[in-house]
């Protein structure tokens, strides 16, 4: 509800078309003009599989801004936050189509000719012809490569020039109409040096575990949803600000079973990797009925052993007492199953990501899919937002919500 104020507050023209937040249509203003715009989410919300659709005028406008707002619908936690962003991208647009048609005086090509020079060619990646538009590369103390994309107007250097970078914080440029290209790069350099421990933390994730989503992952993605077992995972959201903080983290798999306990999946774990190829399926048996329940207690029983002093993934594997599945031992095809409906593993760009409650079931399936079919079923009851139902698999007894919690 709190959410749904502060989208009317922000744009009061964008109304929902249904009563479970998956449409809405209308109109998102900018500099004082309306434009007409259509967002339509998938029933688990989730920004990353979103439609937009908006008028042929618009489209035009946000045609060089497509990859922006495509990176920021992966990294916004929820529809008020990506509006904010979408409004401050237009913004930035309508300025640059406006100048666009603005003759530039004599002045403003030999300054910013000065400042490349200044700054070094060989930080340049790109220019356009119109020289309007200019890419800088970077490199941080790690040796990651960065970019910065700067629109100026006909303005520059009185006024800053719009700065587009892939970063999971929001960039603001400190600017007076004495500074130049140079000033605005060696800010560039400052903010990478502050996102140093958040990129190191992510990129340690990436290179030591089997992320399944995002598959390929942008530098503005505070997300990781990494394996732990056939059908179970961790979601975890890191804050960019504090990334040696215990993250938001929440789990994937099967909630009920006694199947297996917590010592047989953690075991099973270790047994997995320190035991030769031809026996590893004997051991993965072990982890084919792993549940949540164990990990998600592990969680909540040692979360007061978080370290800030050691790295996040060390800490993660601690407090769960487990060993995430190495990248060296096993394949990613070895937990990325496919959906039991549509036979499928990636569907508008989701993956499975709801399982049968019943371990020794364990089917995924997609949120989308699962939905459709426990609507079609006779049997099948809602209430609110959840619905029971049967699994397709096993026709054991299964819920979904419609909007997913984090746990």
């Amino acid at each position: 509800m709190a959410g749904a104020r502060a989208l009317l507050r922000l744009c009061p023209l964008l109304l929902p078309q249904d009563r479970h937040g998956t449409a809405y249509e209308g109109f998102v203003t900018a500099q004082g003009r309306d434009f007409h715009i259509r967002i339509l989410l998938p029933v688990d919300l989730q920004l990353k599989n979103a439609r937009i659709e908006c008028s042929w005028h618009l489209k035009k406008i946000l045609h060089g801004y497509r990859h922006i707002l495509k990176q920021r619908l992966h990294s916004c936690p929820d529809l008020v936050s990506f509006m904010v962003e979408l409004k401050t991208v237009l913004e930035i647009a309508l300025k640059n189509t406006q100048d666009l048609h603005v003759p530039r005086p004599p002045e403003y090509y030999s300054c910013l000719v000065r400042d490349l020079e200044t700054l070094g060619w060989n930080r340049v990646a790109y220019v356009d012809t119109g020289l309007t538009t200019v890419k800088l590369k970077a490199e941080d103390s790690c040796g990651r490569q960065h970019h910065i994309t700067l629109k100026l107007n006909a303005k520059y250097p009185t006024e800053p020039p719009g700065c587009l970078v892939d970063f999971p914080v929001p960039f603001a440029v400190s600017w007076m109409p004495q500074n130049s290209l140079i000033d605005i790069y060696n800010q560039f350099l400052a903010a990478l040096e502050s996102l140093k421990e958040f990129w190191d933390a992510l990129d340690e994730i990436d290179g030591k575990t089997w992320v399944l989503e995002p598959e390929n992952p942008t530098r503005s993605a505070t997300t990781r949803r990494i394996a732990i077992g056939n059908n179970v995972s961790v979601n975890i959201e890191v804050d960019p600000r504090h990334p040696n903080m215990l993250p938001e983290c929440y789990f994937l798999g099967a909630d009920h079973g006694k199947a297996a306990d917590s010592t047989c999946f953690s075991s099973g774990l270790r047994s997995l990797f320190q035991s030769p190829p031809e026996t590893r399926e004997v051991h993965y048996s072990c982890l084919l009925f792993a549940e949540v329940n164990p990990l998600r207690t592990k969680l909540n029983n040692n979360m007061h052993l978080w370290d800030p002093e050691i790295s996040l993934l060390q800490n993660l594997r601690e407090l769960l007492e487990i060993d995430f599945p190495s990248r060296v031992v096993l394949e990613k095809s070895d937990f990325a199953r496919d959906c039991g409906i549509c036979y499928a593993y990636r569907l508008d760009g989701s993956v499975p990501d709801r399982v049968c409650d019943d371990p020794r079931c364990g089917q995924p399936f997609h949120q989308a899919c699962l939905y459709e079919w426990l609507q079609g079923l006779p049997t099948s009851r809602q209430s609110f937002n959840v619905i029971f139902g049967e699994c397709p698999y096993c026709n054991k007894p299964m819920t979904l919500k419609s909007s997913m919690k984090k746990l």
